[in-house]
């Protein structure tokens, strides 16, 4: 089963040492001048990164989320996802031992450890010269448990700099340096407030791919990194009630839409695939186009970046009209983050405002700080769709923007939150008919009752529509009623 499959972790001593980039390039050289098949993964929430992290070997990118995630369903993923790969690839977040708290659970040396995976440590050298020796010595002694095997130096101002940063590491850790990218390597991908321009909006993919290829392959010991990547133990297959047989898609398919495009563009291809295993056919749909929406059984809108294409939303108007409409009938819509954004009445930035779908008649401002950022547990304290109440679920949050609800207002929310923002302070979840949008992420591994949800609503719908039940004749200006039982007041 391929259980001993080379894998590396690229890791880091903090956020911002430019690990992205180096395992982008990392990715990229093993893929498109070697002819390796890397399937590559992101620790942690992560869609940008991921996103150029596909695009550089060339295979879906996936994740692996230790407080996402039990460990016998984030290693089975990882198992399953490697086979018939000659490598992969762990991209790291934050620092090595970061993690929740203090004693750094979930944290990318805990991952490490889980998966027997090599970790090479990348090290920001921007004014640093023997220090950065007492730093790698420390992660090496912090938790000898860790397979710390490998440095690289990054941002190195001049071959001087090199020969100290070299010999005080080799001397002092007897860890091999397999690498060094130096001050400026002339390359650059563009940034905003969520980190690098996702790679859908970003031109010329290829060719900046190439360039970052052949950079780090200018830099790094590749050959070092693979035969590193090579000397692992195998794994054992995960067993006990964390990883589950597959159950069999019963039933004929139904037909779920993804919209899909420079304003929504975060999706999880884990939840894609689950989707696909209950019986969901997938039809790709954009926002951009001028046309109504085709024939669905349930629609999903993920989150991504509305803001930087407000004009071309509010200008597509029969889009809009006709998502609508489809809501007022009782397609089941599963929004979030920016999907919420887009169903909501308006959205406000920089002094203008655009209409959005109005299924939820609240405007949505975006502010210059986050309103919400982190991990999230919510209990589903109220009927709804997709989940039973009483279920927990974890997700997790990163957004600009903010629902206006207006003074005093008595709204109904799906989510109680143990942990995370939210809409409110501690709710989560606008629910209307058979439309639920939050601003949590969900990820498929984590939660196994999400695709399952969102099928069961889907089939459900169909029967309907099979029999002619479908509500046409909905009042619409009742909103946030009906299925979204009773009402918390703020």
């Amino acid at each position: 089963m391929g259980f001993d499959k080379p894998r590396l972790m690229i890791a880091a001593l903090r956020g911002g040492s430019g690990k992205t980039l180096v395992t982008m390039g990392l990715a990229a050289a093993w893929n498109r001048l070697h002819g390796l098949r890397v399937v590559p993964f992101k620790k942690g929430p992560d869609y940008i990164d991921a996103g150029w992290l596909s695009m550089a070997a060339g295979h879906p990118c996936y994740n692996l989320d230790p407080f996402l995630m039990e460990p016998a369903d984030m290693l089975g993923s990882f198992l399953e996802r490697i086979q018939g790969a000659d490598v992969a690839l762990i991209e790291g977040n934050r620092g090595l031992f970061d993690g929740v708290d203090r004693r750094g659970s979930y944290s990318s040396a805990e991952l490490a450890k889980l998966l027997g995976t090599p970790v090479v440590l990348l090290v920001d050298a921007t004014k640093v010269t023997r220090t950065a020796a007492a730093m790698v010595l420390g992660c090496r002694q912090l938790d000898p448990e860790v397979p710390l095997a490998g440095v690289i130096l990054n941002r190195v101002a001049g071959k001087r700099h090199e020969q100290v940063l070299r010999g005080s590491i080799q001397d002092a850790c007897g860890i091999p340096v397999l690498g060094v990218v130096p001050k400026d390597p002339g390359i650059l991908f563009p940034e905003r407030h969520m980190g690098l321009v996702p790679p859908q909006e970003s031109p010329n993919v290829s060719e900046a791919l190439d360039c970052v290829a052949h950079k780090i392959a200018d830099c790094l010991d590749l050959q070092a990194l693979l035969h590193l990547a090579r000397i692992v133990k195998p794994l054992g297959w995960p067993v006990g009630p964390g990883h589950a047989e597959k159950s069999p898609k019963r039933g004929d398919p139904v037909v779920v839409g993804i919209v899909r495009d420079a304003a929504f563009q975060f999706y999880y291809p884990e939840n894609l695939e689950a989707l696909q295993e209950k019986g969901a056919v997938l039809v790709e749909i954009s926002s951009f186009a001028r046309q109504p929406l085709p024939p669905l059984d349930a629609l999903y809108i993920g989150g991504g970046f509305p803001e930087t294409h407000l004009q071309v939303l509010a200008d597509n108007e029969g889009f809009r009209a006709s998502l609508g409409r489809r809501i007022e009938e009782g397609l089941p819509v599963y929004a979030e983050c920016g999907g919420l954004m887009f169903l909501c009445r308006e959205i406000s930035f920089e002094g203008r405002s655009y209409p959005m779908v109005g299924t939820f008649p609240y405007p949505v401002v975006l502010e210059k700080r986050p309103q919400g950022h982190g991990y999230t547990v919510m209990e589903c304290v109220n009927h709804n769709p997709f989940f039973a109440e009483g279920r927990t679920l974890k997700g997790h949050e990163f957004h600009y923007s903010r629902v206006l609800l207006g003074p005093n207002p008595s709204v109904s929310f799906i989510f109680r939150l143990k942990k995370g923002h939210g809409i409110v302070t501690g709710w989560d979840g606008l629910c209307y008919k058979n439309a639920l949008a939050s601003y949590s992420h969900i990820h498929a591994v984590g939660n196994d009752s999400w695709a399952e949800g969102i099928v069961r609503a889907a089939r459900r719908y169909q029967s309907e529509r099979m029999n002619g039940s479908v509500d046409r004749s909905a009042d619409p200006d009742m909103r946030l009623s009906g299925a979204c039982g009773y009402s918390t007041s703020l």
